[in-house]
């Protein structure tokens, strides 16, 4: 796998004039801050050598790179899932060609089903731990020489990085919870019984990605933030049946809230 990993990084060392040390997963909630980024260039995924093409509705599918404020970044526009048949080696990818590129920092977001009480719809929660639920495991088979074969994930999402984006969120009035994100394979949604089970284990929210890329980044040595956008409620007496374009509106309508506070910490970070 290194070799194909060396291999894309290599393709795209050839395509770009910038150098990012900052990368983000476009996921649900920060789709609106691609718009933001200027002097940009892309690369769709389907033209980059051994990646995988994202088949969700709603995802891209495509590499920006350019400037956000007077940061070069690089942003993925869509990300790969567990459930759409990946494995793991695949899902987490992308994350392996950044630190091959020089990213030192991740940033990351989801949608996701809240099962704290005190979350409301539209909420943002800044992600300060995590449990992986997932069948297979990223790490899982040979170790690629990026990290030691047993990482420490004390520290998964910086603490430093959450402490700023607290005080952004301060600065602004936004409202920002904190919380345990959980990672199934999806791709139902959850029962109620797996709800109330989730939030008995310690988990605040729940959702079908992020982990496996955060787990490899810390593996690579990549600082990480991550936020969900609270876009259901796995409380009990507020469950309601939920759709995919049902969570996709409710993080459309959290967006600028998320690229706000993305936005100024991307530039102070």
């Amino acid at each position: 796998m290194l070799e194909k990993i060396q291999q894309t990084a290599a393709f795209l060392k050839e395509k770009m004039h910038t150098h990012p040390e900052t990368a983000i997963i476009l996921g649900t909630g920060l789709g609106s801050l691609a718009h933001e980024i200027t002097e940009k260039y892309e690369i769709s995924y389907k033209d980059i050598p051994n990646f995988p093409l994202s088949t969700v509705e709603g995802h891209s599918g495509k590499l920006i790179f350019g400037k956000l404020g007077n940061k070069d970044i690089m942003a993925m526009q869509g990300r790969f899932h567990y459930y759409e048949g990946y494995s793991m080696q695949e899902v987490t990818f992308p994350v392996r060609v950044m630190r091959e590129l020089g990213i030192r920092t991740l940033f990351v977001s989801n949608a996701a089903g809240g099962m704290n009480p005190d979350f409301e719809i539209g909420d943002l929660m800044i992600i300060t731990d995590h449990i992986n639920l997932f069948p297979e495991h990223p790490l899982r088979g040979r170790n690629i020489d990026y990290g030691p074969r047993f990482p420490d994930m004390s520290e998964a999402y910086d603490h430093e990085l959450i402490r700023q984006a607290d005080a952004i969120a301060a600065e602004k009035g936004i409202r920002v919870q904190h919380g345990v994100y959980l990672g199934t394979q999806g791709p139902t949604f959850e029962t109620p019984a797996e709800y109330k089970m989730f939030h008995i284990m310690g988990a605040d929210a729940v959702g079908m990605s992020t982990v496996p890329e955060v787990i490899v980044a810390n593996h690579c040595g990549i600082r990480v933030f991550g936020v969900s956008v609270i876009t259901d409620l796995g409380v009990e007496g507020k469950i309601v049946e939920v759709s995919h374009e049902e969570v996709q509106r409710a993080a459309d309508a959290a967006q600028p809230r998320m690229t706000d506070i993305m936005r100024e910490l991307i530039n102070r970070s």
